[in-house]
């Protein structure tokens, strides 16, 4: 049996935020069909050292910090010619430990395109996994700054798509997360096999009965029964990372929730800062760091929540999610809080009585959405967000704000309709995301519908 070497620009565990859920399935649904040595960055120092849960799974494990700071970055940048995704990434440290592991591989699976510039010339023996195209990302950015911003936006994606067609070209094949993805990257010229690869849900983890087998490298249990629930503190999870570190009553991480208020997973005895069990509750998860979700919930706070609350006074918006920056803290008042860090987000979604995505700049399938349906949860996306997912007409897509909150109030509205759609958006995750079928596709690249794991 043939090792492979696994690159990645995080360590893929804990699978608590987007590329890290997909790094994790893949290396473990790889794992479990060959030798696997990891070689990855941690951007977090609770993520140096993964439980051995995780690194048992694995031939060998090499994690290194990553420190570099973002203007530092940006000159080596306009020093070098390159973009600045790579000179972010850019280590010897890094470059030492992968030539110490290429001898003993035969193949290379690279999860996101910073970490391409480890790959050696022949790529024949590469899957490089893209996930979403970048470059593509950048330049919606761009059309969205002013200044010397737009300036650094319009080089980061046309270096950075040069550089995404050039590794296309040499490796065996380039993955991307939606079809619609790997047809942009097609119609953008670029060359060699190019596939895409879905993302899945853990379908028995996200699970609003509670009753599946939970994964030994999920955290948490599952939560009450099917229906709007009130998640309590005699009920909180348990942590198997560090990572997940929970909001103490009265101040969540950011300091925005209000005091006693909200723990992390948990809304108490179901109720939001000076509301009751019975106010509606909007939920909106992810990464609260990063740009596209900071504006979707800029968006939803400023100009739909305003209109939902016209018909619905009492509706609350929560915004969940670590590393909420200044902006999104500055968000949080009487209708609106904002939790930082919880340690179960399933918490959160069995409480909501509706989950929102109000993306303007989305890539690939996001998944917060097909979270949001496992738990049986009505959904009203943003067109950009429920592109890519094939939701069967089981979540609500809105077209604008005026929409959106049309949309969100239909749901408030007609509870056991909401009920009903939240039910048939689970029923469409459990026929089409499962993990395994969606990974499906990496036994044809790497042999193993031949049982012959040597060869890619």
């Amino acid at each position: 049996m043939s090792d492979l070497l696994f690159l990645a620009h995080r360590v893929p565990f804990p699978p608590d935020r987007g590329d890290k859920i997909r790094s994790f399935h893949v290396l473990r649904y790889l794992a479990q069909r060959m030798r696997v040595h990891l070689v990855a960055f941690a951007d977090d120092a609770a993520d140096l050292d993964p439980p051995v849960a995780f690194t048992d799974m694995l031939a060998s494990c090499t994690i290194l910090p990553r420190g570099k700071s973002q203007p530092r970055a940006a000159i080596e940048a306009l020093a070098t010619g390159k973009p600045v995704s790579l000179t972010a990434f850019a280590s010897s440290a890094m470059q030492v430990a992968v030539d110490r592991i290429l001898p003993q591989v035969g193949g290379i699976y690279c999860f996101s395109g910073q970490m391409a510039q480890y790959l050696p010339d022949d790529g024949a023996r590469v899957v490089m996994d893209f996930v979403d195209m970048d470059s593509a990302k950048f330049a919606g950015f761009a059309d969205d700054s002013r200044g010397p911003m737009r300036w650094m936006m319009r080089r980061e994606a046309r270096l950075l798509g040069a550089f995404e067609q050039e590794i296309a070209a040499g490796v065996s094949a380039s993955l991307f997360v939606s079809e619609a993805e790997a047809a942009l990257f097609r119609a953008g010229g670029a060359t060699g096999r190019i596939l895409a690869v879905e993302n899945g849900i853990d379908s028995a983890t996200f699970d609003p009965a509670g009753q599946g087998a939970i994964l030994a490298f999920h955290p948490g249990e599952g939560r009450g029964p099917v229906g709007k629930v009130a998640v309590t503190t005699s009920s909180p999870s348990s942590s198997t990372s560090p990572n997940w570190t929970p909001a103490s009553a009265g101040e969540a991480l950011g300091g925005a929730v209000q005091a006693g208020a909200v723990q992390a997973g948990e809304v108490k005895g179901g109720a939001l800062p000076g509301g009751s069990c019975d106010d509606p509750l909007i939920v909106f998860t992810g990464q609260m760091d990063y740009r596209p979700n900071i504006e979707a919930v800029t968006w939803f706070a400023r100009d739909i929540l305003p209109q939902i609350r016209a018909r619905h006074p009492t509706a609350r918006f929560a915004i969940v999610g670590r590393a909420p920056t200044p902006a999104v803290q500055a968000l949080a008042d009487d209708a609106i809080t904002v939790t930082g860090a919880v340690d179960d987000v399933r918490g959160w979604l069995a409480a909501a009585d509706v989950c929102v995505a109000p993306l303007t700049l989305a890539r690939g399938i996001q998944n917060k959405v097909l979270e949001a349906m496992a738990m049986a949860r009505p959904v009203v996306a943003s067109a950009a967000a429920a592109e890519g997912i094939d939701h069967a007409g089981t979540i609500r897509v809105a077209a604008d704000a005026a929409d959106f909150a049309t949309q969100v109030c239909a749901v408030l509205d007609t509870p056991a309709a909401a009920a009903t759609l939240g039910q048939a958006a689970r029923a469409q995750v459990l026929r089409r995301y499962g993990w395994d079928a969606r990974l499906a596709p990496l036994d044809a690249l790497f042999g193993f519908e031949d049982r012959d794991r040597t060869a890619l």
